[in-house]
């Protein structure tokens, strides 16, 4: 456990979020650990704030079992990964949507479906009472629709230029999605006193930047 080496553990995914979260906390007011060699994967000084660099589906785990302080990951992933964090703050960016997705005319019966998000898209199956296989991929799912291997596909969508790109269209969003951070439960209430003004600097930036817009989830 490093947790008692530093004052506050912070997961960051790699990849776009990783600059959009690393920028929001220090505009928040956290000072974070400048880069260290390139391929390290934690940053930081024994007794000041350590940063993980973390796929993307980790960081929930990593937080929730309280190896993390906080994180700030999509509201996709969170959806996917069905942990218990605490969610106090969209910070409204990397908006996109989670959507079925079809070819043009396909509007017969769900029995097989493509996804990077099986334990979310399995759940909405199961809310509106439609029993399909789900078949996991990891790579670009609209090929299972273009193939035939399924039926449809559910996954991000943002402009949709892609979709148009491969001859899909976009049949219903099940689901919203931005940039959250999550906080340990645990740690909440052990470090009240960093973590809550934190909180409310990063409400208050959210707000300032996008009043009025939310990316919640919709299923």
């Amino acid at each position: 456990m490093i947790g008692g080496r530093y004052s506050l553990v912070v997961a960051l995914p790699k990849g776009r979020n990783f600059n959009d979260g690393y920028g929001a906390l220090q505009q928040a007011g956290l000072r974070l650990p400048a880069f260290g060699a390139e391929r390290a994967l934690l940053h930081g000084q024994p007794g000041e704030v350590a940063l993980l660099e973390l796929r993307n589906h980790d960081v929930p785990t990593y937080v929730d079992l309280g190896i993390a302080d906080l994180g700030i990951v999509g509201k996709d992933v969170l959806l996917e990964s069905g942990r218990d964090v605490y969610e106090p703050v969209d910070l409204r960016t990397g908006v996109c949507r989670l959507s079925l997705i079809r070819l043009p005319g396909e509007n017969g019966p769900l029995r097989r479906i493509a996804t990077k998000y099986p334990n979310f898209t399995a759940r909405v199956l199961r809310q509106r009472g439609i029993v399909a296989d789900v078949v996991e991929l990891a790579g670009n799912v609209e090929l299972a629709a273009i193939t035939g291997l399924t039926d449809a596909i559910v996954d991000l969508v943002s402009t949709g230029a892609t979709l148009r790109a491969n001859g899909l269209v976009e049949v219903e969003v099940w689901a919203r999605s931005s940039t959250r951070l999550i906080v340990n439960r645990q740690s909440l209430k052990l470090k009240r006193e960093r973590l809550r003004p934190l909180i409310a600097r990063l409400r208050q930036q959210a707000d300032a930047q996008a009043p009025g817009q939310t990316g919640g989830a919709v299923t």
